[in-house]
């Protein structure tokens, strides 16, 4: 029997939620729509959900407060589409760091949010299996002189301080780590951390590697761990322990 997703819809708007949850219904997918972050705590608590539309501008706690919360929680693997009323590069950025996996600025045609929302669901399925799952406590990522802790989401240090990474830091590491020792494109770590194309002006994966450098202190142009190469992509170059205690 074929599954069949069910999507959260959490906007204020009475209109927009019923509009949305009709449209997603009419093409296959079980829908529920909520007001709030305490509603949708309630819709989470209550059904296995495959997929959130959250709107960043909600009264009382925020669409940022709650994908922040969503990434820290039990829900974290929940996918997370992000709707915006603002065409801004810094809203988009703020979201995709705090967790979203892709984001669409009001206002949309339902149909590109079905689009994107496929899209999200299917880049989320092809996922390396250890982003995918929860992990067990306590297990750590070992490369070179530092630690990721899979569960607490942050780096160690060989001398045991903590360094803080955000959602779509941590997303991208875990894709080096995941595939050590392998070219990967723009496009494929773009596909892999934010369920979504590049276009030929999207620099945000330099962007993100470049603060990852600078939480590793992986020097660019002598680096030891993420090496570019041009015109097709980086290299996560250490080796990495996947049975490595804290």
């Amino acid at each position: 029997m074929e599954t069949i997703d069910h999507i959260l819809i959490v906007d204020d708007d009475r209109e927009i939620r019923e509009l949305l949850a009709a449209y997603l219904e009419k093409n296959g997918m079980r829908a529920t729509a909520v007001a709030n972050g305490r509603q949708m705590r309630s819709a989470l608590d209550e059904h296995q959900i495959d997929l959130i539309v959250l709107d960043l501008m909600l009264p009382g706690e925020d669409g940022l407060t709650l994908c922040r919360d969503l990434r820290a929680g039990k829900w974290r693997a929940v996918p997370v589409l992000m709707l915006t009323a603002r065409d801004e590069e810094t809203d988009r950025i703020v979201g995709l760091e705090m967790g979203a996996d892709d984001y669409l600025t009001k206002p949309f045609a339902v149909r590109e949010l079905l689009a994107r929302i496929r899209s999200v669901l299917r880049r989320a399925r092809m996922l390396p299996p250890r982003m995918q799952a929860e992990q067990e406590p306590g297990q750590f990522l070992a490369f070179g002189d530092w630690k990721l802790d899979t569960i607490g989401r942050h780096l160690l240090s060989a001398d045991g301080t903590m360094v803080a990474l955000s959602g779509a830091e941590y997303r991208l590491l875990r894709v080096f780590l995941d595939y050590p020792q392998r070219v990967l494109t723009r496009d494929q770590l773009l596909n892999l951390t934010q369920g979504r194309d590049a276009d030929s002006f999207d620099r945000s994966i330099d962007l993100l590697v470049s603060r990852l450098r600078q939480r590793l202190a992986d020097d660019a142009r002598e680096p030891r761990y993420i090496k570019t190469l041009r015109s097709e992509g980086y290299i996560f170059s250490a080796a990495v322990d996947a049975d490595a205690n804290p």
